[in-house]
């Protein structure tokens, strides 16, 4: 029996919110009509990741007259990926979409979404961004880096310019469910799964207000988990670093015989300085990159709970307990 038919939720969308109180209503405004207008029962699972304004306050607000609002509140702030595991992992709808809360990708384009699914059969949708001129010159450079580096280091079943503005099938939804992985990065696991999928392509807007929620740090720490977590090749990296410092070492070792046969001791230091700085940035490097990997061996090996619930309302709702 599929999600549909248990539980009668066509729809759901869920929204990891982090401190978004200054956009939370102009999204409700855009997103409430465009779910409305499908005529199909839906849900709307409202994340709060630790948020440390009013936005659990304004949520609680909006459910007074949207009944399909339900807020699942996380007891700390544990990162976007991790908020959107708790939404993803309580979500009943048959079809499960995922979208941020900042307006930069359109609510309006969940029903042309949900309708490809059905036409095509298939169960993933994803939103491509077409044109991000909306964004920083910086933001999409690095963007564009960040994706061309993950469709040579995945795979091409990456598509470039896909967030996490995406709609997926329950099938799908179990399946990601059922992944091991503690540091979860969906737009990378998503293609990984393998099924059917499409696109739906769109205008990049603009952050309706508020600060972005990935400023350079949180940027450079996804771009480190996506490579660490689905590929060796920063391994072997270290390993040609490693061959290119030992044929530097052997370069240097003639060089400095050369010098003290010619009785030119002294004007080997500087080169000996260099290889010496040379040998020990590669070996720092190396080490580095051993250590992320051992983290996350540490961190699977612990298999702590990527998220807490504190509330859930629709558990409220049925008398029960959020975990």
């Amino acid at each position: 029996m599929d999600s549909e038919a248990r539980t009668g939720i066509t729809l759901s969308v869920v929204v990891p919110m982090f401190n978004e109180q200054d956009a939370l209503r102009a999204f409700a405004d855009r997103l409430r009509p465009a779910l409305d207008g499908l005529d199909e029962p839906y849900e709307v699972v409202a994340v709060d990741d630790g948020s440390t304004d009013k936005t659990p306050d304004l949520l609680h607000d909006l459910r007074a007259d949207w009944p399909q609002l339900r807020l699942v509140r996380l007891r700390r702030n544990c990162g976007h990926q991790a908020a959107l595991t708790a939404g993803l992992d309580r979500a009943d709808g048959a079809y499960v979409a995922t979208i941020d809360a900042d307006l930069q990708d359109p609510p309006e384009k969940l029903g042309e979404m949900l309708e490809l699914a059905r036409r095509d059969g298939l169960d993933i949708v994803y939103g491509v961004r077409e044109d991000r001129s909306s964004d920083s010159g910086f933001k999409r450079h690095t963007a564009g880096a960040y994706y061309w580096l993950m469709r040579r280091l995945v795979g091409r079943q990456v598509p470039a310019q896909a967030g996490d503005f995406r709609l997926l099938s329950r099938e799908a939804v179990e399946a990601l469910k059922e992944l091991p992985e503690q540091h979860r990065v969906y737009r990378l696991l998503v293609p990984w799964l393998g099924f059917p999928s499409g696109e739906v392509r769109y205008v990049r807007e603009q952050r309706v207000a508020g600060e972005t929620k990935y400023p350079v740090g949180r940027m450079a720490r996804l771009a480190v988990d996506s490579v660490t977590g689905f590929s060796a090749a920063p391994l072997r990296v270290a390993t040609w670093l490693g061959a290119v410092s030992f044929v530097t070492c052997l370069l240097l070792v003639v060089f400095s015989l050369s010098v003290y046969l010619a009785g030119m001791t002294v004007p080997g230091w500087t080169s000996l300085f260099v290889g010496v700085l040379f040998i020990g940035a590669v070996q720092l490097i190396c080490v580095g990159l051993l250590g992320e990997y051992v983290g996350r061996i540490y961190t699977a090996v612990q298999r702590r709970p990527a998220y807490y619930v504190a509330e859930d309302t629709a558990d409220r709702a049925a008398g029960r307990t959020g975990r």
